[in-house]
């Protein structure tokens, strides 16, 4: 019975020490474990670091050469843009400057159409030189025949020539003193030997109110006849 307790006591001794070591063996691989565990992630975390630096350092490459070749692009395009912007800016000067030309000879024809037309218009507007007649009966039949033609007053040289001579035999002052009307005080007088009243009221616009006035005492006389005969042409005795 002592050596089975000796042997027992000794088993329980080394299984004592047996289990110190199996737990120390275990905390041993458990830290192992752990470390173990711990030690990719740790390595990883570590070795992670430079690889993702080396893979940025390497994709910047591409990007900065992308920006780069933009860049270019970009210069290239925009010293295209102000090319084309210069010779648009030359054009439009150029259209500018014959556009001007354009404007400033119209306005310089335009100026010097109103200029004649102004010149024309005072031209038209000045009186035509006055006919001159001359100061004797054939003058002074013709002055009267224009009147009497601007005023529609119908007659003839030859009818008015006729009954001058007749009246007056062609003497302007000539006056009647011995007919009926030099009794009622109302001589004939003139070149057609009108009398007063008669030439007052037969009397034609734009001439003398000179009752001996040579154009006027024919006119005045046509346009009597003209009313009362239809024309001086028709007389052919005194009136």
């Amino acid at each position: 019975m002592p050596k089975n307790i000796v042997i027992r006591g000794h088993d329980l001794a080394l299984t004592k020490q047996h289990r110190i070591a199996i737990a120390g063996v275990s905390a041993i691989g458990v830290a192992a474990v752990a470390f173990t565990a711990v030690s990719p992630s740790t390595q990883t975390v570590t070795t992670a670091a430079p690889v993702s630096t080396a893979h940025v350092a390497y994709s910047n490459k591409p990007i900065q050469d992308v920006k780069s070749s933009v860049t270019d692009q970009l210069v290239g395009r925009n010293a295209e843009l102000d090319s084309v912007v210069a010779h648009q800016k030359a054009d439009a000067a150029v259209y500018r400057k014959a556009d001007a030309g354009v404007k400033q000879e119209a306005t310089e024809q335009h100026t010097a159409q109103k200029a004649a037309s102004r010149s024309a218009q005072r031209v038209h507007a000045q009186p035509a030189a006055a006919k001159k007649y001359r100061n004797n009966l054939d003058g002074w039949i013709r002055q009267s025949l224009d009147i009497m033609r601007a005023k529609g007053i119908p007659g003839s040289y030859s009818g008015l020539h006729r009954n001058i001579m007749r009246e007056s035999s062609g003497n302007p002052n000539a006056i009647n003193n011995w007919d009926i009307n030099a009794i009622n005080g109302i001589p004939s007088k003139g070149l057609l030997q009108v009398i007063p009243p008669t030439f007052r009221t037969y009397h034609v616009k734009g001439t003398s109110w000179n009752i001996y006035n040579p154009v006027a005492n024919i006119t005045a006389a046509a346009n009597y006849a003209a009313h009362r005969y239809g024309s001086i042409d028709n007389v052919n005795s005194a009136y």
